[in-house]
């Protein structure tokens, strides 16, 4: 089966959010002013974005999805689960913890301190494991900043660890020659937090209040004396109808659908948050865990943040360069101005544009029961998607989970370095690469529908060895031919014969060498024969073709 190039359209515009919405909330940008330059806070202007060169041939990033949530080793979300009663997560804290009355997400921050935590190591690693720019989390729905934060007394360096995580990173990357991102998730925790609010309906607790209602004037004489909660839960407003149910938020997200408004303070916070983490840390990519930009069409906060970040970039790393920012559920308009990251998820065809799909070996946040039951994807099962991908003219961002103590298990590693020797091999079909005329062939080149923010990881085909991805050099005189395994028959590739159009073959022949390779151009096909001897890389094998 021919894969084209046509470009359809994804079929996600009725969830995306206009552009044409009138804020509610306008941010003061008197403490954190937006950097002068070519961009305003407008996305009619935002639309002027251009996506650096650098960040199309890097192609692959590695992402450290790493906070307190980390600490119990119980999964994503767990700051938010563990207080709904039932849920597995609420289970386990009240059996490993305590009831979330006595012991909240509070207590687990505090009870975290990344002891073991080597940033140097870790992104020396991830760079030869193959990774051309590196991301780590600065905040979550959890509400705790990772860095030294001027405008939010709930940070890593006051509470927890007592370091400057994003410091630490960011230095990590920079002596490696990476890019840096950081991951801003926060602008979501006055309603995914709300559950904090609540109580145990049934039982022995039942009717007494979790910590999310606890004030500054509860704190005497405790660990968190001078801290206020309801600064890191963000809860001192009545929560939305139905807050208790778990997968409320989800419905919510856009914030409609009976959610309670966010007010200006919030937005306010959140916006002088975010630009002091521009100004501390300097990264060149920024991810937004949101749809458009964070609080839209609430407030004009992302709007400004964004052009913040694109004048600052731009006037630090030179012409034709502001950085990347992410963000998900775009329409067209939308995303002339940012990249469009898809959660978990690839699109069915060639996109015209950069894009990126986020996924993880794992889980978003360590979950001890994914290492024990091996269920984390494989090193096949990675380049696989990362062949994919970059044939689609997007880039692949993965998050290795990092355990609460800082360090990854002796699993990941072993996965990474399956990786790393076949990027050292193969990496050429990858890097500084573009898309061809077609994505690829075979059986599993037909897409499945993505939803929401993607979300159609693994539901496809499998890839086997009847299927190949194409990528070519910018020039276009070399062609890549990634095939999803070891052919044992002939391939005939029909993008490649001379009826398609393109120009003769003047070779081929296998990277890394490890067999001999037979070929024949006739008018409808480019025929492989099957390598005789074994491939230095089997999970999937490239064949570079010279036109």
């Amino acid at each position: 089966m021919l894969a084209s190039v046509l470009v359809v359209t994804v079929p996600m515009e009725a969830e995306s959010l206009s552009s044409d919405a009138t804020p509610e909330h306008i941010v003061s940008t008197r403490v954190e002013p937006v950097a002068a330059g070519a961009f305003a806070p407008t996305w009619k202007s935002l639309e002027g974005y251009e996506v650096p060169e650098w960040f199309r041939d890097a192609k692959f990033g590695m992402w450290a999805h790493w906070g307190p949530q980390c600490v119990p080793e119980a999964g994503d979300w767990y700051a938010r689960f563990m207080y709904v009663q039932g849920h597995r997560q609420n289970k386990f804290h009240v059996e490993r913890y305590g009831h979330p009355s006595v012991f909240g997400f509070k207590d687990v921050i505090h009870a975290w301190k990344a002891e073991k935590w080597e940033p140097e190591k870790l992104v020396a690693f991830y760079k030869r494991v193959g990774a051309r720019y590196f991301f780590a989390m600065a905040n979550h729905h959890d509400n705790l900043d990772l860095w030294a934060s001027r405008h939010h007394a709930w940070n890593s360096v006051r509470v927890g660890p007592q370091k400057d995580l994003i410091a630490g990173w960011a230095a990590a990357a920079r002596a490696q020659g990476l890019p840096f991102g950081v991951s801003v998730h926060a602008a979501h925790a006055w309603s995914w937090y709300e559950v904090a609010q609540g109580a145990d309906k049934t039982g022995d607790k039942a009717g007494v209040p979790y910590d999310g209602k606890l004030t500054l004037a509860d704190g005497k004489g405790t660990w968190w004396e001078g801290l206020d909660p309801q600064e890191l839960y963000a809860q001192a407003h009545a929560p939305s109808p139905g807050f208790e149910a778990a997968e409320s938020i989800h419905r919510r997200w856009h914030w409609d659908n009976g959610v309670t408004r966010t007010d200006l303070a919030y937005c306010q916070n959140f916006y002088d948050r975010t630009v002091d983490l521009i100004n501390q840390a300097k990264p060149d990519l920024l991810y937004f865990d949101d749809t458009a930009l964070p609080l839209w069409p609430v407030s004009d906060a992302g709007l400004k943040i964004a052009a913040h970040f694109y004048n600052a970039t731009h006037a630090r790393r030179g012409a034709g360069d502001a950085g990347v920012i992410f963000g998900k559920i775009l329409n067209d308009e939308q995303r002339k101005a940012l990249v469009w990251d898809i959660e978990r998820g690839v699109p069915a065809t060639t996109l015209p544009y950069a894009w990126q799909t986020d996924t993880c070996l794992g889980g978003w946040h360590y979950n001890r029961s994914v290492y024990e039951k091996d269920r984390y994807k494989s090193a096949r099962t990675v380049i696989h998607m990362l062949a994919d991908i970059v044939s689609k003219n997007g880039n692949l961002l993965l998050n290795v989970p990092v355990r609460g103590d800082g360090a990854i298990d002796e699993k990941e590693v072993a996965i990474l370095e399956e990786i790393a020797a076949w990027m050292a091999v193969n990496g050429e079909a990858i890097y500084a690469t573009r898309p061809w005329k077609v994505f690829g062939e075979g059986p599993a080149s037909v897409g499945v529908e993505l939803t929401a923010q993607g979300f159609n990881e693994g539901k496809g085909k499998p890839f086997t060895a009847a299927d190949l991805r194409y990528t070519a050099s910018k020039d276009g005189r070399t062609v890549y031919v990634i095939v999803m395994g070891v052919p044992t028959e002939p391939l005939r590739l029909a993008a490649l014969g001379k009826a398609a159009g393109g120009s003769g073959v003047a070779d081929v022949r296998l990277l890394g060498g490890g067999g001999t390779v037979t070929w024949e151009q006739s008018e409808d096909a480019l025929v492989i024969g099957p390598v005789e001897g074994t491939p230095v890389a089997e999970a999937a094998i490239v064949f570079k073709v010279a036109l």
